[in-house]
């Protein structure tokens, strides 16, 4: 487990009488872009709240970036970077302005050099001092993802980050993703139901099914177990046909 990033041993949570994640065993090697696929309500916007410490599991352990995820939740916090599917902002106030704010709450003191950093990084120094209010969605997810790596994060994760945007949109952020992996080392850890995605940016990949862990390899090792499968889509209904039965 010392080079992984993220280790869950029979994590579960339910809500209620009402079960979201059965038993997850997961390990995510450090340097990975990883792909959690599954079927709404499959488990996965849970497994992130979880793992992300948003919430506390009914059962089982978890560890990111080595560290206990239920005894030092505020650690955790510190060394990972977290996109919701619809992040929030002040609008009325400008993009250096909302980036300052979250820079502060991750602990940074003076922030304004490290956000022109990223800025630059994303290619949005344009927009500094524009509302946030006034952005598209493509430009509110970049400004998205500069808030969750302004703090230099070990680990980040991504819940559904091509919801809403277009082809144009989704190639960007295919782009920023694949570059804070092979520029920074950045480890990535991806929701997402867009096969075509997985296929083009994650280096490993978990399918879940009913809360379930059905499948955990390796792009490579996928392509290779289902020699006789066309395309990610196919493997993947063949994975939850299987299950099913």
């Amino acid at each position: 487990m010392t080079d992984a990033a993220i280790h869950t041993q029979g994590l579960s949570k339910s809500y209620g009488d009402k079960p979201a994640l059965h038993g997850l065993d997961l390990t995510v090697a450090s340097g990975e872009i990883f792909g959690l696929l599954g079927h709404n309500g499959a488990g996965k916007t849970t497994t992130v709240n979880l793992l992300t410490t948003l919430l506390e599991p009914s059962s089982g352990h978890l560890h990111v970036a080595g560290l206990d995820g239920a005894r030092d939740p505020n650690g955790v916090r510190r060394l990972i970077g977290y996109l919701p599917e619809n992040v929030q902002f002040y609008d009325n106030l400008t993009t250096v302005e909302n980036l300052r704010y979250f820079a502060r709450l991750s602990g940074l003191r003076r922030p304004d050099g490290r956000i022109r950093e990223v800025l630059e990084y994303l290619d949005f120094t344009g927009h500094d001092h524009e509302r946030v209010g006034t952005f598209s969605k493509g430009m509110r997810q970049r400004v998205g993802i500069a808030q969750a790596i302004v703090h230099s994060p070990q680990i980040l994760f991504l819940d559904e980050p091509t919801s809403g945007l277009d082809p144009q949109g989704v190639r960007n952020l295919r782009e920023i993703i694949v570059g804070l992996n092979r520029d920074l080392g950045m480890t990535i850890f991806m929701n997402t139901h867009l096969l075509a995605e997985v296929t083009r940016t994650c280096t490993s990949i978990g399918i879940l099914s009913a809360g379930r862990l059905a499948y955990h390899a390796s792009m490579e090792a996928t392509t290779r177990a289902f020699p006789g499968e066309e395309s990610l889509e196919d493997i993947y209904l063949q994975i939850e046909s299987q299950r099913a039965a």
